[in-house]
């Protein structure tokens, strides 16, 4: 795979508008395992491979299990979810779907009971965000692979 040109030089001022987003939904409160799993969830959909590749390490990192990871593309099928991240992906996978069915009043309903409204519009601007990454990833086939996370802060004894 070729990469076609690298946005964050050509541009940088549209890498850091989004980071700026980043930070804000970093800002919310939202549980990073809930945001881990609605990133990886829409760079599937997305066929965002750069971003599945970060996304899916720093949620290891951070402890995520394999298989809620490997199972995710099927998470109706499975029990490895809360109602929270159910209501999360549904609204993810409607977000980042909108042109297909926009966004379902059950999927809303089902947001609703678990988020605030404060909560679904940062949960919202968490999707945008990843949405953003992945047009920019896939349209300029950034190539995945490299990417290291963080190291994780030790757990105090």
């Amino acid at each position: 795979m070729q990469p076609r040109l690298d946005y964050k030089k050509a541009a940088p001022g549209a890498s850091a508008a989004i980071l700026k987003l980043e930070e804000y939904v970093s800002s919310t409160g939202l549980e990073t395992s809930l945001l881990d799993l609605v990133k990886i969830r829409a760079s599937q959909i997305n066929g965002c491979a750069w971003c599945l590749d970060m996304h899916t390490k720093d949620a290891r990192a951070r402890g995520e299990t394999e298989q809620r990871l490997y199972a995710l593309p099927a998470w109706r099928e499975t029990p490895f979810y809360t109602s929270r991240e159910r209501a999360a992906l549904a609204w993810a996978e409607s977000v980042t779907l909108i042109a297909q069915s926009g966004v379902p009043d059950q999927v809303y309903e089902e947001a609703k009971r678990e988020f605030s409204g404060k909560e679904l519009v940062d949960l919202t601007m968490a999707i945008v965000a990843i949405n953003s990454w992945n047009r920019l990833n896939v349209a300029f086939r950034t190539v995945p692979g490299d990417y290291v996370p963080q190291k994780r802060p030790a757990k105090p004894l």
